[in-house]
């Protein structure tokens, strides 16, 4: 039987699809409206998934438009009531339900600080919607399974939105224009390598570097929530500061070389690794001829980790239900998390 989490991974590219075909004079409003305002900082509100949606929207504000992001301790306004300074802040919330109480309070208190506040969010009705100054829709429509798949693929790329709108950048846009396509050619994908030496293991390092580094955590998570696979998620060039410790003969290495500069310093930690008795599966682009595991790519580098973890998707429901589990109803999880 098909778990809902695969028809729901494999359904993104549609939701993808309705997203575009949506709201395309807000973001373009949003964007006049950033390009025009100066921001001593910029924030990401988040928690889960929704917060390695943010560390990818994160990076491509930093590397495109120079601007510093930082994630925030919403402890710091919920439980602390620190008194933070508020104004001339970019505050972005990311979320799938858009009701916990620890991401709905923080935005409430930037906006209400003069802060500039956004919110991307699936339930358009919901407490840190109308909170949010601007509220932009992901239109994933319903997820049933605990896991998000299309929630995350969509916040990806309406965090990829509000930065070309922002940047006012033809390529970007044109690039987003074209994910639907890549986004259902990446389901075809076959990653059924990774089933057969993941379905036994126990354990397993992530490994992704700059724009990577965000669907290293989506998968190190997914993992654990899916599989009851102890996963961590490292940078690749944190490796060597004490996690290559954990290394052994057979220890198993997922690493996500996706196109860019941090390319080249992965592909030559995979081979490090294979020659220190690691089991690694390395995720390239075809081009890559050491790859174990083919990275599908989007029309520019900057778009290839929503491409990327959509076939990740595909593989982390069939590997669930290889290891006897449903991916639907992970242990003690519930789809709602509401946290203070």
């Amino acid at each position: 039987m098909t778990s809902m989490m695969l028809k729901e991974a494999l359904s993104a590219a549609d939701c993808v699809e309705q997203q575009l075909a949506n709201d395309a004079e807000r973001y373009a409003e949003l964007g006049r409206k950033l390009r025009s305002t100066p921001f001593n900082s910029a924030l990401t509100v988040a928690r889960g998934s929704s917060d390695h949606a943010c560390n990818y929207i994160a990076y491509l504000i930093m590397s495109r438009l120079g601007r510093v992001v930082a994630s925030l301790p919403m402890s710091l306004v919920t439980l602390h009531k620190s008194p933070l300074i508020t104004r001339d802040t970019l505050t972005i919330a990311v979320s799938q339900s858009g009701q916990s109480p620890d991401v709905v309070e923080p935005i409430r208190y930037f906006r209400d600080g003069g802060a500039t506040t956004v919110a991307l969010v699936n339930d358009a009705d919901s407490p840190l919607a109308h909170a949010a100054e601007w509220a932009m829709p992901l239109r994933a429509g319903k997820e049933q399974s605990v896991a998000a798949t299309k929630s995350f693929i969509t916040s990806l790329v309406a965090g990829a939105r509000l930065v070309a709108h922002w940047q006012n950048d033809p390529e970007l846009l044109d690039g987003l224009a074209a994910l639907p396509d890549a986004l259902r050619k990446a389901c075809e994908v076959d990653w059924s390598p990774a089933i057969e030496v993941l379905a036994p293991a126990r354990n397993i390092m992530v490994v992704g570097r700059g724009i990577s580094f965000p669907v290293a955590l989506e998968a190190s998570l997914k993992f654990k929530e899916t599989s009851a696979l102890q996963a961590e998620a490292f940078s690749g060039a944190e490796i060597k500061h004490g996690p290559m410790a954990l290394i052994e003969e057979g220890y198993p290495l997922l690493i996500f070389a996706t196109r860019g500069p941090t390319q080249a310093g992965l592909l030559a930690l995979a081979e490090e690794m294979r020659g220190r008795g690691a089991r690694v599966l390395l995720a390239a682009p075809e081009d890559v001829a050491t790859r174990d595991l083919t990275l599908p790519v989007a029309a520019t580098p900057d778009l290839d980790p929503i491409v990327a973890i959509q076939a990740f998707y595909v593989m982390a429901a069939k590997l669930s239900a290889a290891r006897g589990l449903d991916p639907d109803h992970p242990r003690h999880l519930n789809k709602v998390t509401k946290t203070h």
